[in-house]
């Protein structure tokens, strides 16, 4: 949030940040976690609101605050140079594209995606009968490096390698920026963590994302 979409959230003095909610869903504290800094998360999100946080130490939080739920979760970096691919198969999507765009998201649940997460960057999607039934595209930036997120297909369109070549294909977008691709997947999640190795992507790091309520 002090990075590249700091219009897309705040930030309080250094110490806390957040996405616009209807952006996304995730929070910061800074490196040197005090007292201060949950009290400026709290003002962020609101008494008794949620915050999505991603860390590799483990946080206390100070009285009041409520763990609610922790995942493990894996970072991996894509491939550094990739030849761009032909996505002809897909189509970029617009803000048109949104209500489509939420209802698959909400039918196949890759993780976090709030109403207005496709304007963080280029969404690709793929189109049977005009129906969307697949899509993946960038989400969070920072210094050199762009995520992909939302990889997601309908259930009856797996085992085709839409996904796959979606990734690909945002990937090799990605990589024409001069930037290198990253994501994020569950630990639990096997399946995607092999069909992200197929793919070159490799393991960087694990951490926890965790969510907290911010005291009344």
């Amino acid at each position: 949030m002090t990075g590249p979409q700091r219009e897309f959230g705040s930030v309080i003095d250094g110490l806390a940040a957040r996405y616009d909610p209807e952006i996304a869903v995730f929070c910061a504290l800074a490196d040197d976690v005090t007292n201060d800094s949950w009290d400026a998360l709290r003002a962020l999100v609101g008494a008794g609101s949620g915050a999505l946080l991603f860390r590799r130490e483990t946080l206390r939080a100070p009285a009041g605050w409520q763990l609610v739920t922790s995942m493990t979760t894996r970072q991996m970096l894509g491939p550094p140079e990739r030849e761009a691919g032909d996505d002809g198969e897909f189509a970029e999507l617009s803000p048109a594209d949104a209500p489509e765009m939420q209802a698959l998201v909400a039918r196949t649940r890759p993780g976090p995606f709030a109403a207005r997460t496709h304007e963080l960057g280029t969404y690709l999607g793929y189109r049977d009968r005009g129906a969307l039934v697949a899509m993946a595209g960038v989400r969070m930036r920072c210094a050199g490096f762009r995520e992909v997120s939302a990889v997601c297909t309908d259930d009856k369109y797996r085992g085709r390698g839409l996904a796959s070549g979606l990734v690909r294909a945002v990937g090799a977008r990605i990589t024409a920026t001069g930037d290198q691709p990253m994501l994020h997947v569950l630990d639990e999640n096997t399946g995607a963590i092999r069909v992200y190795e197929a793919l070159g992507y490799k393991t960087r790091m694990t951490f926890e994302v965790s969510v907290y309520t911010a005291p009344e």
